[in-house]
């Protein structure tokens, strides 16, 4: 990897959020004990009421409140829950693996043909929530796009699932 250019996404559309039923399938393997850390989170961030309202100790952080993850990191916590911004997705999973703890963060499934999952995860062991229909993203207003999302998306995890692959039939 070091002898090889290592190229990052430019993309403009991160405005993407979760809708519901998505952190409710990843909060089924998620240990109550635990404190989790939503890191491209407000507290309108469906992980963070989700996983609240289930019991979770959420912690949370956004770049609008002045905490960039590539620099800032909560006192207390054990595992990474988010939908990161799909920009700069080597460079999140990166610093992701770097703390060497848990996480699961929604992405899309086109990035299995990029080089960097498999760079990133040699020595690692990914672990994939599967959706069996596309998410469906929820727009700044509250919306659910319907701008013919053409990809599938899963949780890349680490630490989490309890084998590789994991399917939900939503």
């Amino acid at each position: 990897m070091d002898s090889q250019k290592v190229l990052y996404s430019q993309g403009k559309n991160d405005e993407c959020y979760t809708p519901r039923y998505v952190v409710e399938e990843i909060a089924k393997y998620l240990p109550k004990n635990k404190i989790i850390w939503c890191h491209f989170d407000t507290d309108k961030s469906e992980f963070v009421k989700v996983l609240t309202e289930q019991g979770y100790s959420v912690v949370y952080s956004h770049i609008d409140y002045g905490q960039d993850f590539f620099d800032y990191e909560p006192e207390n916590w054990d595992i990474i829950v988010s939908n990161p911004p799909f920009t700069n997705k080597r460079k999140i999973f990166e610093r992701a693996l770097q703390f060497g703890k848990p996480f699961a963060l929604l992405m899309s499934l086109t990035w299995l043909n990029d080089a960097a999952p498999k760079d990133l995860f040699m020595n690692k062991d990914l672990e994939l929530l599967m959706f069996r229909n596309r998410v469906k993203y929820i727009d700044a207003n509250g919306k659910v796009m319907n701008n013919g999302i053409t990809f599938s998306s899963a949780f890349y995890c680490n630490g989490i699932l309890p084998k590789q692959i994991c399917m939900c039939n939503k």
